[in-house]
């Protein structure tokens, strides 16, 4: 899938994550703004590893002008049960709507394995992002110290099946 951000003239590449990929995607975590103070603890030791990767539906948004192809930002997606385990945007790419279009292949490609609902555990910072992309507020996940001590927003996001496609 090749997109572009709606605030760049820039081309976005959306793949496949692949094992080659988990260093990149482990330091874009460990290295996000929203991060920062109170909240560093939760990412200090966090790790996307090869086996992850392998695991999950993960996907990267990669500026296609560069022939390295630049991790803009990174989404995973959980089929069972159904969840939006990770979406981050490097701090650097903020604002060009990345992560408005990594959801939009996020619902895609929940749609397409047949998914009605994702469930999202948002970073507090977040929450307003959740609210503009279309999740639904639905709870409080409460905190599970000692990796995360504060409570998080829970989110939804209803997904709308293609016209003429029934799911079961």
């Amino acid at each position: 899938m090749s997109s572009r951000a709606s605030r760049s003239s820039r081309p976005v590449t959306i793949r496949r994550a692949v094992t080659r990929d988990a260093r990149r995607l482990t330091r874009l975590v460990r290295g996000s703004a929203a991060y920062e103070g109170k909240y560093a603890a939760a990412v200090a030791d966090y790790r996307v590893g090869p086996d992850y990767i392998e695991a999950h539906r993960a996907f990267v948004a990669v500026d296609a002008d560069e022939a390295a192809g630049r991790v803009l930002g990174f989404y995973s997606l959980v089929l069972a049960p159904p969840e939006l385990d990770l979406l981050f945007v490097a701090d650097e790419a903020q604002g060009r709507g990345i992560g408005r279009l990594l959801v939009a292949h996020m619902r895609s490609e929940a749609r397409a394995a047949g998914l009605r609902r994702v469930k999202v555990v948002s970073h507090p910072p977040a929450e307003g992002f959740y609210h503009r992309v279309g999740a639904v507020r639905t709870g409080t996940a409460l905190a599970n110290p000692p990796a995360v001590p504060w409570d998080r927003p829970e989110f939804e996001f209803r997904i709308s099946p293609e016209r003429g496609v029934s799911l079961r």
